[in-house]
């Protein structure tokens, strides 16, 4: 891993989430398995791929896992400690694990996160978004887009199906991973509710009007459907004002089955990089009360690939002989305490930085990465000619 630019994604996001009164929290790797397999937080095919296994401690056992998701850990962290902070605005940094049988990729995933408890309103998921992008915004990547779906509008269109609760939790999960497709062997004695939903998994669109168009063309829609696109709709124009290019997208939520409301995916060009979602159920599935809550995550292997190539940080070389010594740490410590990021020279060759030598006579003469040579009197004089360079 290039720590380097692990670093610089993770320090962007952080300072983004600090600037928006975010607080930070950490969570442990390993967690109770029941959290995630309570009432169905995550999909089958995502706890067929996770590491679990007996925690013994000689008398009884509880089975834990390599946490395979950062929100439910938070929601949990949430409810034994924060409950009576709301709206609660949390942000992470962790790592994730994930089995994956091919070898071609890691099984321990680093991500960013930010979770907003407490608020449930169209006006909180584009707060989330906005914080995204901020944090996007400050590593400079560009071609940023953004995928939206709705889930609660989903399962509304489902439930208009005539079909039972496990098929269409079942057909729910195909959807976000196949679309339209996975309606292609339904049974329904309600065509009408049928054609809604293939209307629906076949929508792409670039602006909260082509969401309106829906109301027109499905009107004998149910009122749980209406209010869900409503909702989505006024996600949708709140959105599409942070200036960067929005697609509705109903496959967007593939992977977790708690959220229940709008569910945006981020687009760094063609890399996915991000998402998250509004999961209105998922605090009192784990034990709490009703509370509307949201989040997403950043992906960083992936944005640590798309990082632009940024100018590299001035560094200095301080070359001195051992008789100079104490004049060299002298500036040394005169430098790093100004910020200027320097070291001893050891006998290396350091291409691409400047370099101070420390004379007999405990001058300073600095060579520029041209060449050019200045000297100076005292380390004070040093740093100014640096700083001003």
């Amino acid at each position: 891993m290039d720590m380097a630019q692990f670093r610089r994604v993770e320090l962007s996001f952080r300072t983004a989430c600090l600037q928006a009164g975010y607080n930070e929290v950490r969570t442990p790797t390993l967690e109770y398995l029941y959290l995630f397999t309570a009432a169905g937080t995550l999909t089958p095919g995502m706890l067929r791929r996770v590491y679990s296994f007996l925690d013994w401690d000689g008398w009884s056992g509880e089975r834990v896992v390599l946490k395979p998701d950062a929100t439910i850990p938070v929601v949990r962290l949430y409810l034994e400690r924060l409950a009576q902070e709301e709206p609660a605005r949390l942000f992470y940094a962790t790592n994730t694990f994930v089995f994956e049988d091919t070898g071609t990729k890691a099984r321990e995933r680093w991500q960013c996160g930010a979770e907003l408890i407490g608020a449930g309103s169209p006006l909180g998921d584009a707060d989330l978004v906005a914080l995204a992008l901020a944090a996007l915004r400050k590593l400079e990547l560009t071609g940023i887009s953004l995928r939206l779906s709705h889930a609660g509008l989903i399962r509304a269109a489902l439930a208009g199906l005539g079909i039972s609760s496990e098929e269409q939790r079942i057909l729910f999960d195909r959807i976000l991973d196949l679309g339209a497709e996975a309606l292609a062997d339904v049974k329904t004695a309600t065509p009408q509710g049928l054609e809604i939903m293939k209307l629906l998994c076949d929508t792409r669109g670039e602006s909260s009007g082509y969401l309106k168009n829906l109301c027109a063309l499905a009107p004998m829609a149910t009122p749980d459907y209406r209010m869900a696109l409503d909702n989505f709709i006024q996600s949708f124009e709140l959105i599409e004002t942070l200036g960067v290019p929005c697609q509705v997208d109903m496959t967007a939520g593939k992977g977790f089955e708690y959220y229940t409301g709008l569910i945006f995916r981020i687009y760094a060009g063609e890399d996915n990089v991000g998402g998250g979602g509004r999961y209105d159920r998922l605090i009192s599935v784990l034990g709490g009360e009703d509370t509307p809550a949201a989040g997403f995550a950043l992906y960083m292997d992936r944005l640590m690939a798309c990082l632009p190539e940024g100018a590299m940080p001035m560094c200095v070389v301080v070359v001195c002989p051992p008789g100079v010594f104490k004049t060299g740490v002298a500036l040394l410590t005169e430098l790093r305490d100004a910020g200027i990021p320097t070291r001893l020279s050891l006998g290396e060759t350091m291409p691409g930085a400047w370099i101070v030598e420390v004379d007999a006579a405990g001058r300073f003469v600095v060579v520029d990465m041209a060449g050019a040579r200045i000297t100076c009197e005292s380390a004070l004089e040093v740093k100014k000619w640096l700083l001003q360079t």
